[in-house]
């Protein structure tokens, strides 16, 4: 074939930028943040999109037909509401002969032959992606990383045994647009995009790692060590292409013909499930809201506390309350402030704040007691200094083996000890902490934010700290979005982190809201926010009048223990019984929580065995995570007060009477509404189809490069949720895969505008990427509305067992 003419960078670039849209990003481990990891495709209804997936990844896109039969089987799928779904698309044969036909068709798919040549272009481009992409984990890191990966690969690749490469590497293209060109420009410029897809979703992992590295401007490793997309290619074409491996990956889409718009008989199954559970979930919801204009002065509470969104909070927040006069709400982790934190003693700066939100801001902790911070520093100091020590001679080749004969016997009784008895060693671990002298900024909220108030940038991109502007902007963002109007006494911001040992998925267990990383200290940072005398001098101004005895402190919630952490050093005296109530009644709900949680009669025996979970190097599943996630219900918390959502709810606290323009719903609608879709998401995909869309065992992976991990000793940089996270064993999931069900408290126009106004919100329902969408209509009665499609409604009867369909109405002329 004639070679063209050359393409320019930017041409290439293009073609590129078109083939990446169908791969998601990936985060280093440290920072696992979760997606849909079919995120490039939510432009395309779910059933065209896990098809066309389906063809790109070879990963299966619906539930198996056993897990159908059990969900069916235990009524979680109510028979009733299963047969009004398949007569609906015109199916009348029996729910047995149809799971006959799914588990048929599930044995007959396509299980094409491995092509060796493109699985050893896969095993060498993953050894020299680990090698490059390696964040401080290598002893003998690879050499010219600063040139680039492609130029890096292309100095190295004449040693590379595995790839028939020149010996000179001068014979190899200069530049990565030259090394595409030549292997691209044998096949017509429109066949490019489809070529580099199917090379990107070879390794989607890595791939997806590339691509988020690229886009995240602020990464010190991409800028020390340059890769992107153009580069990984450049390297993979040209090691396919010395292989002599196939060029051309990509498969037929699957969606042509007269199928493609129809839906498949897994997606109607799962529908119907989908649907039993919101049933369940709307009995009784309609009449349980009151309007607080009418409803009686129920008394100031004890405390008021706020926690995350996150479904794990829906189960101490009931616990909390059951023990006396206190309110929970439900606010996003990141508690609103976007910003960058770098903790006292840290290493690094971390992102605390969403992905889809820019950081605005750096915050840093600064001790303000010099006595404790030196003595601490000493500690710490002598430790660091051992731990390198210790490194250095395990890791040196003159030193390893005199040093596995002299601290073997030393690291076996360690190693067995930790084995044995965890949690015994776990108290001991804390002892030792207890002895070393803290620092008043990491135990408790008081950091010297007016250190930097003058807004400096330092040597970083972000202002450092807050202006008063801000700091109240912030504020007054949270009180309107939960519809506040009065203060307790004592108010606790409560950020939410994991407690596990030897866990690579550890930040998969964070705040997903503060990018996969603890929410103390965006917890900290709002509640001295609003401990600011001139803070709230302006929001009285703006209508939010906090009483001069509202105190506000923060806290953190160790979801795996369900202990909750009080920073109480801005708590003046006056305050100190409150305090103290708090702690003790926090303590109770901590048991209770527990004792849910492992299914156990015993409340301390519950707490003994979380806290053994979190210090078992050996215990796989510390705990559950999302699993089991849901549901997405917005409203005040009388809307599911006193009911037992199994942990499977996102609850944000939202009262449409305090909102009239609707703006506190569409902030909530297009972010937080967004991001449990994707967390949702994630469940769902790597449920049903763990080994592609998951990352297999844990039991078999090993962290690589610091950013990852790896099924064995290579491959792919997996990108979703082990087995464990999702499955009580291989074939029963605990995590039911079901898409989100969102309910929301407030006129039915109010969420009718904010959609036809957020494109992007409302593509994600009428595709199917979230589940259901249902209104309470408070002007209404509190009558249901389900979203039918296109800004339409279906009004429903109160809920029962089954909903009463009606003729779907557009809102604006429903007649009332």
């Amino acid at each position: 074939m004639t070679r063209k003419e050359p393409h320019d960078d930017r041409r290439i670039e293009e073609h590129i930028d078109r083939a990446a849209d169908r791969i998601g990003s990936v985060w280093p481990l440290h920072s696992f943040v979760t997606a849909n990891p079919l995120s490039g495709f939510e432009d395309e209804p779910f059933h065209r999109a896990v098809a066309e997936a389906e063809e790109l990844f070879g990963g299966r896109g619906y539930p198996h037909p056993s897990v159908f039969r059990r969900a069916w089987e235990s009524g979680r799928i109510e028979s009733e509401t299963l047969r009004t779904e398949l007569a609906a698309h015109g199916i009348d044969r029996e729910p047995e002969m149809l799971l006959e036909e799914m588990a048929a068709a599930e044995a007959a798919r396509d299980a094409a032959d491995p092509d060796d040549a493109t699985e050893t272009v896969d095993r060498v481009l993953s050894k020299w992606l680990a090698a490059f992409l390696d964040e401080g984990r290598a002893k003998w890191p690879m050499s010219n990383r600063e040139d680039g990966f492609y130029r890096a690969w292309r100095a190295v690749a004449p040693h590379d045994g595995d790839v028939p490469v020149p010996a000179d590497a001068a014979d190899l293209p200069e530049t990565a647009t030259e090394a595409l060109e030549s292997v691209l420009g044998e096949y017509p410029d429109g066949r490019w995009v489809e070529i580099l897809e199917a090379h990107l979703a070879a390794l989607p992992g890595w791939s997806g790692f590339v691509k988020q590295r690229t886009d995240d401007g602020a990464d010190p490793w991409q800028a020390e060590y340059p890769i992107t997309l153009a580069q990984y290619l450049a390297v993979r074409l040209t090691i396919t292409d010395l292989l002599d491996a196939s060029i051309e990956l990509d498969a037929d889409d699957g969606t042509d013909g007269d199928d493609a718009d129809e839906v498949p008989l897994p997606e109607i199954w799962l529908t119907a499930w989908e649907k039993s559970y919101r049933e369940r979930l709307l009995d009784g919801i309609d009449d349980a809201v009151t309007d607080p204009a009418t409803a009686g002065d129920g008394g100031r509470p004890a405390a008021q506390l706020v926690f995350c969104i996150d479904t794990r909070s829906e189960v101490i927040r009931r616990h909390i309350e059951a023990q006396g006069p206190y309110e929970t709400h439900g606010y996003a982790g990141f508690f609103g402030v976007p910003m960058r934190h770098r903790g006292y003693e840290a290493a690094a700066d971390t992102d605390a704040c969403p992905p889809i939100v820019e950081p605005e801001h750096r915050i840093v902790d600064r001790p303000t007691d010099a006595e404790p911070t030196a003595a601490r520093d000493r500690w710490t100091g002598l430790a660091t200094a051992a731990r390198n020590h210790f490194t250095t001679l395990k890791s040196n080749l003159v030193a390893a083996f005199t040093f596995v004969e002299g601290a073997g016997s030393a690291y076996g009784s360690a190693m067995t000890a930790r084995t044995l008895w965890p949690s015994t060693i776990a108290t001991l671990e804390s002892a030792i902490a207890d002895r070393v002298p803290s620092v008043p900024e990491v135990t408790a909220p008081a950091v010297d934010y007016d250190a930097y108030d003058d807004h400096d940038h330092a040597d970083h991109d972000l202002p450092q700290g807050l202006s008063h502007e801000e700091k109240v902007e912030y504020a007054q963002n949270a009180f309107e979005l939960m519809g506040w109007t009065e203060f307790a006494r004592l108010v606790v911001f409560a950020g939410h982190a994991s407690e596990t040992t030897n866990n690579p998925f550890g930040s998969s267990l964070d705040c997903g809201a503060c990018a996969g990383n603890p929410g103390g200290p965006n917890a900290r940072v709002l509640a001295a926010i609003c401990n600011d005398d001139d803070v709230r001098a302006t929001l009285r101004e703006r209508g939010i009048d906090i009483p001069e005895d509202t105190v506000f402190l923060a806290g953190e919630h160790n979801t795996t223990t369900d202990e909750i952490s009080l920073f109480d050093g801005s708590v003046p005296e006056s305050h100190r019984e409150d305090l103290a109530s708090l702690r003790e009644d926090l303590a109770r709900a901590r048991s209770g929580a527990a004792a849910e949680r492992t299914a156990s009669v015993d409340d301390e025996a519950a707490v003994d065995e979380v806290e053994r979970k979190a210090a078992d190097w050996a215990e796989t599943r510390p705990e559950w995570g999302l699993a089991g996630n849901a549901s997405f219900v917005i409203g005040p918390r009388e809307l599911t007060a006193d009911r037992d959502l199994d942990g499977r709810a996102f609850l944000h606290s939202y009262e449409w009477t305090t909102d009239p323009d609707g703006d506190a719903l569409e902030a909530i609608l297009t972010g937080p509404l967004v991001v449990t879709q994707w967390i949702n998401n994630q469940y769902y995909f790597a449920t049903v189809d763990t080994g592609v869309y998951g990352s297999g065992s844990k039991v078999t992976q090993n962290p690589v490069g610091n950013v990852g991990v790896v099924q064995g000793n290579g491959g792919d940089l997996l990108t979703g949720l082990p087995l464990q996270s999702l499955k009580r064993d291989d074939e029963r999931p605990f995590h039911q895969p079901l898409r989100l069900t969102a309910v929301i408290h407030a006129p039915v126009e109010r969420v009718t505008e904010i959609l036809r106004d957020h494109e992007d919100v409302r593509v994600l329902l009428d595709n199917g990427w979230i589940g259901d969408l249902t209104v309470v209509d408070p002007e209404r009665g509190n009558e249901p509305f389900r979203y039918a499609g296109d800004l339409e409604w279906t009004r429903e009867r109160a809920q029962t067992t089954a909903p009463e369909r009606t003729t779907s109405v557009a809102v604006s002329t429903a007649d009332d």
